[in-house]
């Protein structure tokens, strides 16, 4: 028997949420980073930034390539762009060597911002360009080495997949896999078909054998685990499935990861997993505001309406005065 527990999404929110005072200065709600953005995806690096803005961090920035950074500059003034990031077509005609200074380059220019970030979202409209994951995985080998929480979505999960060793034995990383995304981890890395009779246990076998970095299975329940527990969250939801929710949740759970750590790191009766409070607060919130957006919309339902009900959601829970 599976021991998955129903997580209390909303007493988890309720701990996690810092209240607003007035003697907290811009940066203490939290500094977010997207990775990703390229020319035919702009819309998810947004999302997933927007949507950490709109529940409360301070401060949200995108790394993103030269040609996605002015579309994603005009979908709103809030968010910092960076246009950094580079893809195979622009250095087609480079040696060996000029391609290893252009990465170093790319890379340089992360580095400068890695030590204010409490958490990044690497993946959301991604891409699959290959020098462009080169330069991302490089990235997150940095994030590694300044201790920088992760989330991994996307076309990050490409890549993480075929790449483990980027995560393995990395507690701060999190990964959110839909269906598809979790059946080809599970081929990956356990060698063996998704087993639905014994969802729990097979996500825990999968997390531990990343070496105990927290997965998030996205689906009609959600199920968190870290190879240790398991936990699930069930409530609320919407039946219209438009795309970009997940980016959504990307986004999310970053801002909730990170007020995690910062609520465990100053009461040391805390022994909480901050990634999973992170994860069970995000997947919560996005539901009820799925909820809440469907009741609003129906059929019409777009990510954006969802997006604009996560203040209207979170305020419910968990009142600002």
């Amino acid at each position: 028997m599976s021991s998955t527990t129903e997580a209390d999404a909303e007493s988890v929110l309720r701990l996690v949420t810092p209240s607003l005072d007035l003697k907290r200065h811009k940066g203490q709600a939290g500094k977010i980073a997207v990775i990703g953005g390229c020319r035919e995806y702009t819309g998810a690096p947004y999302f997933a930034a927007i949507s950490a803005l709109k529940i409360g961090a301070d401060l949200s920035h995108v790394f993103c390539t030269k040609d996605a950074a002015p579309v994603i500059k005009s979908y709103s003034p809030e968010l910092i762009v960076h246009p950094v990031l580079e893809e195979s077509y622009t250095i087609s005609h480079f040696s060996e060597e000029e391609r290893r200074q252009v990465q170093e380059k790319v890379v340089g220019e992360v580095e400068k911002w890695m030590e204010i970030f409490d958490c990044l979202v690497i993946g959301p409209g991604l891409g699959r360009d290959p020098f462009l994951l080169e330069c991302v995985s490089e990235i997150m080998l940095l994030a590694r080495k300044f201790n920088v929480p992760f989330v991994v979505d996307g076309d990050g999960l490409f890549l993480v997949t075929n790449s483990i060793d980027l995560v393995n034995s990395y507690p701060l990383a999190v990964l959110t896999p839909n269906v598809n995304e979790y059946k080809r981890l599970v081929q990956k890395v356990m060698n063996c078909e998704v087993d639905e009779e014994n969802t729990g246990d097979q996500l825990r076998s999968l997390a531990k054998q990343i070496g105990g970095v927290t997965i998030l299975r996205k689906g009609k329940s959600d199920l968190i685990s870290n190879g240790e527990i398991v936990k699930s969250v069930s409530i609320y939801g919407s039946p219209r499935r438009c795309g970009g929710q997940g980016d959504i949740l990307s986004g999310s759970v970053a801002v909730f990861l990170s007020w995690s750590q910062q609520l465990i790191s100053g009461h040391e009766s805390l022994s909480e997993n901050p990634a999973i409070l992170g994860c069970i607060a995000a997947s919560g919130l996005l539901r009820k505001a799925a909820s809440l957006a469907f009741t609003k919309h129906k059929r019409s339902t777009l990510t954006s309406d969802i997006i604009g009900c996560l203040g209207e959601s979170l305020e419910d829970i968990c009142p600002a005065s």
